[in-house]
């Protein structure tokens, strides 16, 4: 920081009394150390059992591509939230050392929080990509990736706000974030990567037949949550919100049409579910990395995101059948996955070894809307993400 005299604020050949000079020379130490900021870049990633915090004054450059200017969170608090889904990785294997994903792990990484004990809450997919939108915990169906597009068969309800029974489509009567953010005159949209036709989705009791990637067509319907829930499907808004992730480059020209939630989940490939691809891309981590170099920029720099935006990416689940500690309301049975933040509210290179689920993601996108908690994110001791991921209120 420089500091600059007026012309003609000093008298030629007069010089300040002592006491005067002490003082301005004290200011100006204090004005420099309040320039310095946390050097960020580089930090080495941590131990999953380590917490390593960060604060900043004010809210910060996060993730600037070079030559642009910096995000200046203008409006005080967030208004516009990204959410990007992976697939199928340990922390370990996304965040360690020996990571296929560079550009993710090192690069973005220095950029943001990372989450050091995020959690997936169930196994497979389908019910992580639900817990972030609803709040519900998994059923034996969901727990299958619903093979079948077979309607939810409600036996009961129970404590916070859980309906009890099983099957996929969840009946008109469960709310949902969407339902919520439209109830609210907020707007949200899901893009989802070779999904085509707006609001796609099997006929009811049908057996799904995205399970398996195809050329041209690896969209997977249990990576949309929007689509099992009839408040939703039953909408002729859906087919607007529901979107293919195409659309997401129009939307993102300017801050009134970027929504105010835009959830992301590429597919099969792009996601890292599949190694290798059905169209040749070797998959994993390796395809989910390159796509997130590719893609990610176009969000970091958009009008939305540099005025107030956060972006979160995770991963649905951890490989194999890993589980985590008990403790963690909605439990952390998707076993540890991590998390990234990215936002001009947060101090980048930065770490937070708080226990978080995808239920904590859920909480702290209602909270930033000022909504009531659903299901599992409104369960007493569910952590939202707060000072030790935001270095200002959200």
């Amino acid at each position: 920081m420089r500091l600059k005299m007026k012309s003609g604020g000093r008298v030629p050949g007069h010089r300040r009394p002592r006491a005067v000079r002490v003082v301005v020379a004290a200011a100006l130490l204090v004005i420099s150390s309040a320039c310095q900021g946390p050097s960020g870049g580089g930090t080495p990633v941590p131990d999953p059992t380590t917490t390593i915090t960060g604060s900043s004054p004010s809210p910060t450059s996060a993730s600037s591509p070079p030559g642009s200017p910096a995000p200046t969170a203008a409006a005080g608090k967030i208004g516009h939230v990204f959410v990007i889904n992976l697939e199928n990785q340990s922390y370990n294997k996304t965040w360690g050392p020996d990571s296929a994903a560079p550009y993710l792990s090192q690069t973005l990484r220095s950029q943001g929080v990372l989450l050091t004990q995020y959690y997936g809450v169930a196994h497979h997919s389908n019910p992580n990509y639900l817990a972030q939108i609803s709040g519900q915990a998994s059923n034996p169906m969901t727990r299958n990736d619903c093979t079948t597009y077979a309607p939810f068969i409600q036996t009961g309800t129970a404590d916070p706000g859980q309906v009890l029974g099983s099957g996929c489509v969840y009946p008109a009567s469960v709310p949902t974030l969407a339902g919520q953010l439209s109830d609210a005159g907020k707007t949200w949209k899901g893009y989802m990567e070779d999904m085509g036709t707006p609001c796609r989705h099997p006929n009811p009791g049908a057996k799904d037949n995205s399970q398996n990637a195809k050329i041209n067509d690896q969209y997977a319907t249990r990576h949309n949550p929007f689509v099992y829930f009839t408040s939703i499907t039953s909408s002729p808004g859906c087919r607007d919100n529901v979107v293919d992730y195409s659309n997401l480059a129009k939307d993102l020209q300017s801050a009134a049409t970027t929504p105010d939630l835009a959830y992301v989940s590429p597919n099969l490939c792009h996601d890292g579910h599949d190694s290798p691809c059905v169209d040749g891309q070797p998959g994993g981590l390796e395809s989910a990395d390159l796509w997130l170099k590719e893609q990610v920029p176009a969000i970091l720099n958009s009008p939305a995101y540099r005025q107030d935006g956060v972006l979160v990416i995770t991963f649905d689940e951890a490989d194999g059948n890993a589980t985590g500690p008990s403790g963690l309301p909605g439990g952390t049975a998707g076993g540890l996955v991590g998390a990234l933040v990215l936002s001009p509210f947060t101090s980048p290179g930065t770490s937070s070894g708080t226990m978080y689920n995808h239920y904590s993601l859920l909480a702290t996108m209602e909270d930033i809307f000022s909504l009531p908690r659903l299901g599992y994110a409104a369960a007493p001791g569910l952590p939202s993400f707060g000072p030790d991921v935001f270095s200002a209120h959200p």
